[in-house]
């Protein structure tokens, strides 16, 4: 068996790792870049590794990890190796260093990861200056080119990547006036919340936006504004903050183009293909994993998941045909979207549309309640799971619903 991994983040590698120790034959990873570990070399914190090697290590120590043990596996790594284009019989136009190849493997993984949303997806009004940075880019130009991007920062959304850089930006001794967040509820993980602002003193404005951006050739100066229930600008209590940069980290998308190429259609709750428990598409011998299917909290989450897609390359049940799997009342994301049928327990991941304090999920077929379990809280920026046992899903038949929800009543 012949399989290819495209993408050689965190979630290539362990797919491309896990399918080579589960028999495939033939293995071969493209990567991009000069180098493998995607975003992972510039994320020179703590917290990668702790689930998946059982260690606390940082980021260029889980990519140089799992690149030796890809290495060790016998893995083939092209990098400098850019997918052109993908057809839906997985026929592949790839350019590398010596030229354009055409391959056509029995199984394509899709491990391509995602990107930052930019100034112009969000719209800002004022002027256009130098010194708005994407979070990853800041990152990236900090940490690995050593550069010093701005002095005073204000920072527009809190996901984990702007919360990171708000106590990078401090520990270098420069100064971070506040992060706002359109939503009533921060967009990162509590700890990092806790870790990058509180224990730093660095404000974090909810309900607000920055509602101007001010400078000829550099920022010179930002307004930001709370916002109504509606998302509108209150301009009447606008403050102005005196910064030389605005650090965007306002939400990642999954990179979809070569995906849609493949024929795959896009699930709009998270802007990936809709996947199987084994992360495997509509299309047979066609998987995407990682970032490319949904926004997961954690590298070590994207590792875990690839290497289940991995194995199913090689090893994957044959199962009695599909059922769908959908989230309603509070549940925003669902992973998997389809499940195929098979006579074991089924874990689902999902995210709840806001926080909720002690809320009581279940799943529900026909009107039969296949699992219930209660929570001490939901929260959009964490990933949650749900695990269905085998025998409540005997019931479920192929073209079938399941359900995924939050029980009236529950919560606060």
């Amino acid at each position: 068996m012949r399989v290819t991994v495209i993408g050689g983040g965190p979630a290539g590698m362990a797919a491309a790792l896990s399918a080579k120790r589960a028999g495939a034959e033939e293995v071969l990873l493209l990567e991009r870049a000069e180098r493998l570990g995607g975003v992972l070399p510039q994320c020179i914190h703590t917290g990668f590794g702790v689930s998946y090697f059982k260690e606390d290590l940082t980021g260029p120590e889980f990519a140089e990890r799992l690149e030796r043990l890809v290495a060790k596996a016998g893995v083939e790594v092209w990098l400098n190796s850019i997918a052109l284009q993908a057809f839906p019989d997985r026929q592949l136009l790839v350019s590398t260093r010596l030229g354009l190849r055409a391959l056509r493997p029995d199984v394509l993984i899709f491990a391509v990861g995602a990107r930052e949303r930019p100034r112009g997806a969000i719209a800002i009004p004022g002027d256009r200056p130098a010194g708005v940075f994407t979070a990853g880019t800041a990152q990236y130009m900090t940490n690995i080119q050593g550069l010093q991007v701005g002095r005073e920062f204000f920072i527009l959304g809190s996901g984990d990547i702007g919360l990171i850089m708000a106590r990078r930006f401090t520990l270098e001794g420069l100064i971070v006036h506040g992060v706002a967040e359109l939503m009533p509820f921060p967009g990162g993980l509590s700890r990092n919340v806790q870790q990058c602002l509180r224990d730093y003193a660095i404000p974090l404005y909810l309900s607000h936006t920055v509602t101007g951006v001010r400078g000829k050739q550099r920022v010179e100066a930002v307004t930001v504004a709370p916002v109504d229930p509606n998302g509108y600008p209150l301009r009447d209590q606008e403050r102005t903050y005196a910064v030389d940069s605005l650090i965007l980290s306002v939400g990642l998308l999954p990179e979809a183009e070569l995906l849609r190429q493949a024929g795959l259609t896009m699930a709009p709750e998270t802007g990936g293909p809709a996947v199987d428990q084994y992360y495997q598409c509509e299309r047979e011998g066609i998987f995407a994993v990682g970032n490319g299917v949904a926004i997961w909290d954690l590298a070590d989450n994207v590792a875990e998941t690839a290497e289940v897609a991995g194995r199913a390359a090689v090893l994957c049940p044959p199962g009695r045909g599909w059922a769908r799997v959908e989230g309603r009342g509070g549940i925003r994301v669902v992973i998997p979207q389809r499940w195929r049928l098979e006579d074991r327990d089924l874990v689902l991941h999902f995210r709840a549309g806001k926080p909720t304090i002690a809320p009581r999920l279940r799943v529900t077929c026909k009107g039969q309640l296949l699992a219930r379990r209660g929570y001490a809280a939901l929260r959009p920026a964490e990933m949650e799971e749900i695990r269905i046992p085998a025998e409540k899903l005997a019931m479920v038949e192929a073209g079938d619903l399941v359900v995924l929800e939050l029980e009236e009543g529950s919560g606060g």
